[in-house]
């Protein structure tokens, strides 16, 4: 039988076999990521509290979360880095939250809650980001914020489940995913001014 030009003939073609499928080990924790390490800044004022509660620090990140934890006193940082028997790779960026939150000035009990609670986190601004307020009028403000005696800031921490640090005019709040409704209105009654406070 003679084949047309447009005829092929077909040939059975024998598949080729494909190569074993290679067998990895698992990676383990502190192989799955190059970002093994972080460093946490030390402000000039929370460096004695930061000597005090030491160790109240260090051995929760050491001993349960498994990170290796060092002060650089030359640098003025706190470093932080991941061992082979870390469990968790977010360990580490959760001990570096942990840690950032004390040295804005979040007590240490406050703090630890970032260590167990996926659902937390620190929002930050500056009451200027919120309403202009220059001179008297700010300071006026971070009083009513503070409360006598910080009665206020309690109050709002109480009715928000959150807790609260006003350092100058930097307002830091320590919160969960589920108060992330913005509620801006905080009524400060002098000049009839509507301060824009936020309440997570």
């Amino acid at each position: 039988m003679v084949l047309s030009s447009m005829e092929v003939e077909a040939a059975p073609s024998k598949a080729k076999p494909l190569p074993p499928k290679p067998m990895f080990e698992p990676l383990k924790p502190y192989e799955m990521s190059d970002g093994q390490f972080r460093k946490v800044s030390v402000p000039q004022h929370r460096y004695n509290p930061l000597k005090k509660a030491l160790l109240d620090i260090y051995t929760p990140i050491y001993e349960q979360m498994k990170i290796d934890i060092r002060m650089n006193l030359k640098a003025r940082k706190v470093e932080l880095k991941m061992r082979p028997d870390t469990p968790d790779i977010s360990n580490l960026q959760k001990c570096a939250d942990f840690v950032h939150a004390f040295m804005i000035g979040f007590d240490v009990l406050d703090a630890i809650a970032l260590l167990h609670l996926d659902e937390l986190y620190v929002e930050s601004f500056e009451i200027k980001d919120v309403k202009t307020l220059r001179g008297d009028h700010l300071s006026r403000a971070i009083g009513r914020l503070s409360g006598k005696g910080g009665k206020t800031k309690f109050a709002i921490e109480n009715a928000t489940k959150t807790r609260i640090v006003i350092a100058d005019t930097k307002i830091h709040i320590l919160e969960s995913f589920a108060n992330i409704k913005i509620h801006k209105g905080f009524d400060l009654p002098n000049h009839d001014l509507d301060f824009f406070f936020l309440i997570l």
